[in-house]
């Protein structure tokens, strides 16, 4: 049975829950958008969840915000991808995109529920990452200067961490 995540803002006025069948919080992103929006470290971490099972308390306290990527050419556009954050404290919650409807990836920053410890890390789009940050990687870290191949679900899958 999948595990239950719950999460909530900092200041209250959000909570949400859903059902995860990957919770182990390995992937830690470095890119600007993750780390200004919900960093701490300098880089957020992701994990996934079912987007059917997401049940939200304080709807009304919730923003979206649509980052805009440029490329190393300067053209830029708008993400598909939606972060989800509180209007009252800022706390990041969660990212979801219309690409991936089944999916929803919540910031661990923002569960309250214990969450796996991983015995290794992903450390990904380090070519982003902030000049005064030295990452912590460990022997049998991954890193990535930007996204990985192996998707979370593959992740865990092969390291026997999937939650049926």
């Amino acid at each position: 049975m999948p595990l239950t995540l719950r999460g909530s803002c900092r200041c209250g006025a959000v909570g949400f829950s859903l059902e995860s069948h990957t919770p182990v919080p390995y992937q830690l992103c470095y890119c600007s958008i993750c780390r200004k929006t919900a960093g701490g470290g300098g880089y957020a971490i992701n994990i996934m969840g079912d987007a059917g099972t997401l049940k939200v308390e304080g709807e009304t306290s919730i923003g979206v915000f649509r980052a805009e990527l440029c490329d190393d050419d300067g053209a830029c556009e708008t993400s598909s991808g939606q972060r989800r954050f509180c209007t009252g404290c800022g706390t990041a919650l969660w990212m979801y995109d219309p690409s991936w409807p089944e999916l929803v990836h919540p910031f661990a920053s923002a569960i309250d529920t214990d969450l796996p410890v991983p015995e290794e890390k992903t450390h990904l789009m380090l070519r982003f990452k902030a000049s005064w940050v030295e990452p912590d990687i460990g022997p049998n870290d991954q890193r990535f200067d930007e996204y990985p191949v192996e998707s979370i679900e593959a992740w865990h899958r092969k390291r026997g961490l999937w939650i049926d």
